[in-house]
């Protein structure tokens, strides 16, 4: 089968398209025929060799992926049959024709999007959920403060954020990302590359601040973020684009208010609390995928690119082009 690829850690140069062995589903496995796939920094990262897989995982890129059963490993339970449109989290493998995944990682694709819409739902929309319910415990009329509000995870935290009957309040870098976060459903945003987010938000909240901070940013943001969170209020880091260096008087001004950091990385989770949030989140989320439901959640795909241009769709995400998901189509 053919897979994206890299020799050795570098620029997305290094990528390319290679001929590899097609998996075989193991024990309690479902083999996939992958249609389209997404890219995530996670991949990125992978890429420049600062992000190795888990242990045990594939080395291929790609951790998510939308396609049909191609295959059952032995021991399945008969939860999924051949031919079923499915999407899955991945620890990687996605960005490949075929990609072997626990049963209990599938996910039913919903019924009325094509796969290239459903590659854009696993990985971004189980990370904001798992951050907001399962990480924040988000509760009605909450604000929450969502960095990278035009990413994929920061449109799918969007939409979640409302679903729960709390406020959305984003940044972003440009004037067109921004309205794109507002025709999302955002109460608010903020051009972090022109103004003091903290002091907008907290001229927005009356003072008041924000109870939940997603920040995928890290020690760049800490004295800003902690500015406008509220007594009580909770911190979750899950990335650290600026990386993780601090200075100054964190521990004290976090004591002041009472605040909570809580860290998260969703891609090294055990397969059982993985599962976990997926079964939790085809009961609670994926219903309101479905044409007709209210609200109707929408996955937000910024570009799609072929396998072969693989490294174009990596430089396109390195330049923050996207709005959204930049999804990789898989040949037919």
């Amino acid at each position: 089968m053919l897979a994206a690829y890299f020799d050795c850690p570098g620029g997305p140069e290094n990528l390319y398209v290679k001929e590899v062995m097609k998996p075989h589903p193991g024990e309690g496995e479902v083999l996939v025929k992958v249609s389209a796939s997404a890219l995530n920094r996670a991949d990125l990262l992978q890429r420049r060799g600062k992000y190795p897989p888990p242990k045990g995982a594939s080395d291929i890129l790609g951790l998510e992926a939308a396609g049909s059963v191609a295959g059952l490993g032995p021991g399945c339970k008969g939860q999924w049959k051949i031919g079923d449109a499915v999407m899955a989290l991945l620890s990687g493998g996605g960005q490949a024709e075929y990609v072997t995944v626990p049963e209990g990682c599938l996910m039913p694709a919903p019924n009325d999007m094509t796969f290239i819409q459903a590659a854009a739902i696993p990985e971004a929309w189980l990370t904001a959920f798992q951050l907001l319910h399962f990480v924040g415990k988000i509760q009605k009329g909450e604000r929450v403060l969502i960095h990278a509000g035009a990413s994929g995870v920061g449109m799918a935290a969007i939409q979640l954020v409302k679903l729960a009957k709390a406020i959305p309040i984003v940044t972003a870098g440009t004037q067109e990302k921004l309205k794109a976060t507002a025709n999302a459903g955002a109460a608010a945003g903020f051009d972090y590359k022109n103004e003091d987010f903290s002091e907008k938000v907290l001229a927005f909240t009356q003072g008041s601040g924000v109870d939940i901070i997603l920040d995928c940013v890290g020690g760049s943001y800490w004295e800003k973020n902690l500015n406008c969170l509220s007594t009580d209020g909770r911190w979750i880091i899950y990335g650290l684009l600026s990386g993780g260096d601090v200075n100054g008087d964190l521990l004290a001004r976090l004591l002041s208010k009472r605040g909570t950091i809580h860290t998260s990385l969703l891609r090294s989770r055990d397969k059982e609390a993985s599962s976990n949030y997926q079964q939790s989140f085809t009961a609670n989320v994926l219903p309101y995928f479905a044409q007709g439901a209210s609200p109707r959640l929408q996955p937000f795909v910024d570009s799609v690119y072929p396998l072969h241009e693989i490294a174009e769709a990596h430089r396109a995400m390195e330049e923050n082009r996207n709005i959204g998901k930049i999804v990789i189509e898989m040949p037919a």
